[in-house]
């Protein structure tokens, strides 16, 4: 977990505890970081006390899509939130959802003062 410092991860449940010599216990974790998807593999004494980044997700409805693809969301309590991008995924890309008028809510998670559009949902006409 090199990068755990920056990036949130998502574990895999893959934890294997191997007994490497008679007073040694290891670790072997297995993560996936939630931005990059990227796999990520560490080997730590079973001795170490091990941090874990605290993820949220929070549903936002969408307000507007600029040309330069950053999206104006609404919270819960009705302000305004901008400065996320919608990602370049084939699969949230919504353009013309958004422009046929269906009202949509964008799915962030966050991590460890990181945010991402990670999905979207219809949920009908406006």
């Amino acid at each position: 977990m090199t990068d755990k410092k920056k990036n949130g991860k998502q574990g895999c449940g893959s934890f294997n505890f191997q007994n490497w010599k008679a007073w040694s216990c290891k670790c072997h974790l297995v993560a996936i970081d939630i931005f990059t998807f990227k796999k990520l593999e560490d080997i730590v004494p079973s001795s170490r006390i091990c941090d874990v980044p605290h993820v949220n997700r929070t549903d936002y409805q969408l307000i507007d899509i600029s040309e330069d693809g950053f999206v104006s969301l609404l919270t819960d309590n009705g302000n305004p939130k901008d400065g996320l991008k919608l990602p370049t995924d084939d699969n949230l890309l919504t353009q013309e959802g958004f422009a046929e008028g269906k009202d949509l809510v964008v799915i962030v998670m966050s991590a460890m003062g990181e945010e991402q559009i990670n999905a979207l949902k219809d949920i009908g006409p406006k």
